[in-house]
């Protein structure tokens, strides 16, 4: 009978175990139970908390902003900001009526004084008239007519007629050896009336064409030293004593990808002009042709450019006789910078430019660093990379995005220093 008791007590203490087995699992699921709910109340009382400290973020970000803006005033420019937003204003942002001109009469003519009076008779057609004077008492009237933006944009007319008085032009000889000391001077007058077309193909293509009537009128020159024809004689001044009148005619062709001619910062120009000047006495007529290249290669989204210029002007016939004043020339505010108007003349002239240029600010101001060199020669074949002319100086220049009004350099040659004013671009 003993076996039978110890099996019972084993089953009782089996069952025991068994209820002190399920006994922990039933109080740690309740502790279980009972730490989600604390959590959750945890939870629920930061929250309030989190809440607020934003709210009170925000309201001192506010604070701060209204008390800003109670102490903001307007933008007041500086002087020389102002200066040049009046420029800005006076140069290039009237579309009709009086505005000031600053352009030269002729080259050589020292600084000018200007104005003019434009109005349109239609939406992209205007009549302008122009009247300039300079120190060396250069006279210039003009009235003009252009026509802009015919054939979906691509087609430009213009016509003008005006005079011109230039009193004390330069004349040192010819040849890129022509000596300083051998500076005269002749007075030109011209009386002028023409038209012409400027046109663009689709891409970058393109052409003009024009014809002009121009009467000269040569004379004793009006300056201190001497004239022309107390040096010179017509094998050293072709055409002296002569006053041609001629039948102008142009054409041209090329590529340009610049965004104007009158200022750019990309982009280039491949051009082809030919000249025929047909003398009404046939004396003195002749063909000229002119290449010129333009480059310009922007750094850093424009904000530096090196600019680069070559011209060649070459008379195509040796048989023609051009007069002295009509002679391909380097020396001025857009070939040699750094020798005056005139300065070397002969049969075929090279011009080689390079610029360094950079925005100082966005105000419609550059600034460059620049150097030319040229030659101008009798032959063609003397036209070499030998016996070069050069000057190297700096500039500024006021602009628009599409004109440049203002443009002064100091340039220095070998014969020393020399300050450009102009009213358009170097090229």
């Amino acid at each position: 009978m003993q076996p039978a008791r110890n099996t019972r007590r084993r089953a009782h203490d089996g069952r025991g175990r068994e209820r002190a087995l399920r006994s922990p699992v039933r109080i740690s699921g309740m502790r279980i139970r009972l730490s989600g709910v604390w959590c959750v109340f945890f939870v629920l009382g930061l929250v309030p908390r989190s809440l607020g400290a934003q709210e009170s973020r925000e309201a001192i970000v506010a604070a701060a902003q209204a008390e800003k803006a109670a102490h903001i005033a307007p933008y007041v420019p500086g002087g020389a900001e102002r200066l040049v937003l009046r420029l800005k204003k006076e140069f290039l942002e009237v579309p009709s009526g009086v505005y000031p001109l600053f352009a030269s009469v002729y080259s050589g003519g020292g600084f000018t004084l200007g104005a003019g009076y434009r109005q349109f008779y239609g939406d992209r057609t205007f009549w302008d008239l122009k009247g300039l004077y300079s120190l060396s008492a250069y006279k210039k009237v003009e009235l003009s007519t252009d026509s802009l933006g015919h054939a979906r944009g691509r087609l430009d007319l213009h016509a003008r007629v005006g005079w011109m008085d230039a009193t004390q032009v330069d004349y040192f000889g010819l040849g890129i050896d022509s000596p300083q000391s051998g500076q005269s001077d002749y007075r030109m007058k011209q009386a002028y009336f023409g038209g012409g077309v400027n046109g663009r193909a689709p891409g970058a293509i393109v052409y003009g064409a024009g014809v002009t009537f121009e009467d000269y009128t040569l004379q004793s020159g009006t300056g201190s030293g001497p004239s022309i024809e107390e040096i010179y004689t017509p094998a050293t001044a072709p055409g002296l004593g002569a006053s041609p009148t001629y039948l102008h005619t142009a054409a041209s062709a090329g590529l340009d990808s610049r965004p104007s001619p009158g200022y750019a910062r990309h982009g280039g120009l491949y051009q082809v002009t030919y000249h025929n000047y047909a003398d009404r006495d046939e004396t003195y007529s002749f063909d000229r042709a002119d290449v010129e290249v333009v480059q310009h290669l922007p750094i850093l989204r424009e904000t530096w450019v090196f600019s680069l210029h070559g011209l060649l002007q070459t008379t195509l016939h040796d048989s023609d006789t051009v007069p002295y004043f009509l002679l391909p020339s380097l020396g001025s505010g857009s070939t040699l910078r750094g020798y005056g108007s005139w300065r070397f003349r002969d049969r075929h002239s090279l011009l080689m430019s390079g610029e360094f240029r950079w925005i100082p600010n966005r105000m419609g101001l550059d600034m460059a660093i620049f150097y030319d060199t040229g030659k101008v020669a009798s032959e063609w074949d003397g036209l070499s990379l030998k016996g070069l002319a050069h000057d190297v100086g700096v500039g500024i220049r006021f602009h628009s995005p599409l004109a440049t009004p203002l443009r002064v350099e100091l340039a220095r040659g070998s014969e020393g220093f020399h300050l450009v004013f102009s009213g358009s671009a170097a090229f």
